[in-house]
């Protein structure tokens, strides 16, 4: 059957605080594994490190996203070199270029494409700012030349990077559920029309927190249609430290990203369940939704 794996950002997991001392690799993943994610998504790309967080993740039974961040064809081989070495489920690639044309971006990202089937590995092209995937239109654009290019959709970019104007016209929502229609996995942060991370607890942040729901149920239903019936899909909770976390006066979180990222967790895993409605023989199969959590 189709499963849905949750992971947790390393990035998500910095403190950068004056108050609270950073916790150590052993300790952030095993706060990981006790909270009940599947995994983690974290840099591929250094052999030393990733050996280190490969024998932590056997040892507690998770999984990995790994990043990369590649300006050349050849750039990507590292990362999956190292990934033949030590599983990850996909590599989340953000193309580190700034090319103003199509023709010079095609055949890149057709040359990360082959290595990724070559090595049997599943690449995934990240949506973000100040990468090649910057712009929606460019983007989609690349999706024009290159129908089957497969994403890994971090929707928070374009939402801030347009500006959209509230409430989100239909027009707009067509686009973003092109770069839907094509993710194969997804990056789980809300945004706000004016910035990128926005305190998902805070009550009057819940109109962009249910545009965020809303888009990610069409991303996960889509992805049941495209999927095969033994994939898994990967979600990552990565609600970054500052500045991508609002601070306050005394540039301290002004929330508990950690908190709010076992709340997005659930989140995903109720659309995941929603998505899942099934009829069987006629039947309607019944699943218990569990309740949104309180804000």
């Amino acid at each position: 059957m189709q499963n849905m794996l949750i992971f947790q950002s390393l990035w998500a997991m910095e403190r950068r605080s004056a108050v609270y001392p950073e916790q150590t690799l052993e300790e952030n993943l095993e706060r990981i594994a006790v909270a009940g994610f599947d995994g983690i998504s974290t840099h591929w790309y250094d052999r030393s490190y990733v050996r280190r967080v490969a024998g932590l993740l056997k040892q507690h039974g998770l999984q990995a996203e790994g990043q990369c961040f590649p300006k050349t064809i050849d750039d990507l081989k590292p990362a999956l070199e190292i990934a033949a070495e030590y599983n990850v489920h996909h590599i989340c690639l953000q193309p580190d270029v700034r090319l103003r044309r199509l023709e010079d971006c095609v055949p890149l990202l057709e040359g990360w494409q082959r290595l990724g089937e070559e090595a049997g590995i599943d690449v995934l092209i990240e949506t973000h700012r100040d990468r090649m995937t910057t712009d929606l239109f460019f983007t989609l654009d690349l999706l024009d030349r290159l129908p089957d290019l497969r994403l890994l959709g971090d929707i928070s970019h374009f939402l801030v990077g347009r500006e959209f104007a509230w409430p989100v016209s239909d027009e707009n929502h067509a686009l973003i559920h092109q770069i839907l229609d094509n993710s194969w996995a997804f990056h789980g942060r809300v945004a706000s029309r004016e910035q990128v991370q926005i305190e998902i607890s805070f009550a009057h942040h819940q109109p962009w927190v249910d545009l965020f729901l809303g888009w990610w149920e069409y991303g996960f239903r889509s992805w049941r249609k495209r999927a095969g019936s033994n994939d898994t899909l990967a979600f990552t909770c990565e609600l970054g430290p500052k500045p991508y976390a609002i601070t306050g006066r005394d540039g301290e979180d002004t929330t508990d990203r950690w908190a709010e990222s076992l709340m997005l967790m659930q989140e995903a895993r109720d659309l995941w369940t929603r998505t899942g409605l099934i009829i069987s023989g006629g039947i309607p199969a019944i699943f218990c939704i569990p309740d949104q959590i309180t804000r």
